[in-house]
């Protein structure tokens, strides 16, 4: 590994959640105004993830007030404190630039039925072990 990998690797962050397009999610994101900062909350739908290792950055897309609202992040970057990712959304493209075009319900995108491979078994162990304890 040269020197470069190694910088790029103690610069990544440890936990990232697998983003894909159509997922919705929440950016807390730090902004500096003057000498104060604050954590400012993003929440839209991811309309593309490009990049790789370090440089992985993706498009959040909301509407506010009838204006559609576009911000690129870095996954990696020290601005952003967490992202949240709150529906995982179930689409066959890559890029989602269509959904510029879509207004009100046209813009929806259907929920993902099957589980993430990362939650899989996380909520099958809890339910199992509710009905456990309500049998007895």
């Amino acid at each position: 590994m040269n020197v470069i990998q190694q910088l790029e690797k103690e610069q990544q962050k440890e936990k990232v959640p697998a983003l894909r397009p159509g997922d919705t999610v929440k950016v807390h994101a730090k902004v500096v105004e003057g000498t104060r900062e604050r954590i400012q909350v993003f929440e839209g739908i991811v309309i593309r993830v490009t990049g790789g290792g370090l440089r992985q950055n993706f498009t959040v897309r909301r509407v506010t007030h009838g204006v559609g609202v576009e911000r690129t992040f870095l996954i990696h970057s020290p601005r952003i404190e967490k992202i949240d990712v709150l529906r995982h959304g179930d689409v066959r493209q890559g890029r989602l630039y269509y959904l510029r075009s879509k207004v009100g319900k046209e813009a929806r995108i259907r929920e993902r039925r099957r589980l993430v491979p990362e939650t899989e078994g996380e909520p099958e162990a809890e339910e199992n072990g509710e009905e456990a304890e309500s049998e007895e």
